[in-house]
């Protein structure tokens, strides 16, 4: 397969792009940030899955599943109005993976770029924090795969930009994204590929702090952002800010999910797949999507290590 075949975007139609704008809007409302943990969805043990541990894996804490969560954005993770408790669908997931292997969760706060470290030293048993396969990463960490991959482009609102569907719709734009992810290896290569067209190259910007992502997009210093969709979405949704102009669907390849990432070679991975599609099994995972309005990006069923992002210019 050449790299431009891996390289292939599957974009979703304006309808597409209509109706999750609108699902968001509908649901923005409804998002419970309250600290209180009591209402998460919880499961029963699943015997399988605890059996499908290794033997040879040892937990971070003894009865106790410690999960690296970056609370950047809702629906995906935040923190609550209490300003310490995380809350999100990814916190949702992590306990009901701790239940299904009969442990008690603890979720413990990472700034994004610490938690490879933090993974591979064993300083936790798992990051769940929006973490799509690679064929890089999967050289030093374990995935078991829970969502698909769904990025999008956001303007503001007042903007004369009403679609963004191919390279050459970003030439010469000014476009917030991630460092280190997904969305940035797609805008970098979309950049290369305009480049080489003899168009504009792409003015790539990075931010740490929401707030002045948001900043630079709303004062004109940025055009665009394209990160995750949920989280912009949901922030489009409740401030009226900025608009959804096009949606990416998967990755190179397009199969490319976000996943459970754990230490290569722990003896944990096998498990968590169990336990994950224990859960899309008996409903609990549905309930999860439900509850942050993340039906869109649902899967049917969990694999360890597929395959993922290709590597840059392979």
């Amino acid at each position: 397969m050449t790299f431009l075949h891996k390289a292939k975007l599957l974009m979703a139609g304006a309808v597409a792009v209509t109706a999750l704008g609108l699902a968001t809007a509908q649901a923005a409302e409804k998002f419970d940030l309250s600290p209180d943990t009591s209402n998460r969805v919880r499961a029963e043990k699943n015997e399988e899955a605890i059996k499908a541990i290794s033997p040879d894996f040892k937990f971070v804490t003894p009865g106790k599943f410690t999960v690296a969560i970056n609370a950047w954005d809702p629906p995906i993770a935040t923190f609550a109005n209490d300003a310490t408790t995380i809350v999100g669908a990814d916190p949702d997931l992590a306990t009901l993976l701790a239940d299904s292997l009969g442990l008690e969760v603890e979720i413990v706060s990472v700034a994004w770029a610490d938690w490879p470290l933090g993974v591979s030293s064993g300083k936790y048993d798992a990051v769940i924090s929006n973490v799509t396969v690679t064929e890089e990463r999967k050289e030093k960490f374990d995935f078991s795969t829970y969502r698909k991959d769904v990025l999008g482009f956001y303007v503001k609102a007042d903007s004369p930009i009403t679609e963004i569907k191919e390279p050459k719709d970003v030439a010469g734009l000014k476009v917030i994204t991630g460092a280190g992810t997904n969305q940035e290896k797609i805008i970098l290569e979309w950049d290369r590929q305009n480049v080489a067209a003899g168009l504009k190259p792409i003015e790539v910007q990075y931010f740490d702090d929401r707030a002045a992502a948001e900043l630079a997009l709303s004062s004109g210093r940025a055009d665009v952002e394209f990160n995750p969709n949920a989280t912009l979405a949901y922030g489009s949704a409740i401030k009226g800010q900025t608009k959804l102009v096009g949606i990416v669907s998967g990755g190179w390849p397009l199969t490319a999910e976000i996943a459970v990432t754990t230490r290569k070679g722990a003896g944990l991975a096998d498990a968590v797949t169990v336990a994950i599609n224990g859960l899309v099994k008996n409903g609990k995972y549905g309930e999860v999507l439900k509850r942050w309005n993340l039906e869109a990006e649902g899967i049917d069923q969990s694999f360890t290590n597929p395959a993922g992002l290709p590597k840059s210019g392979s």
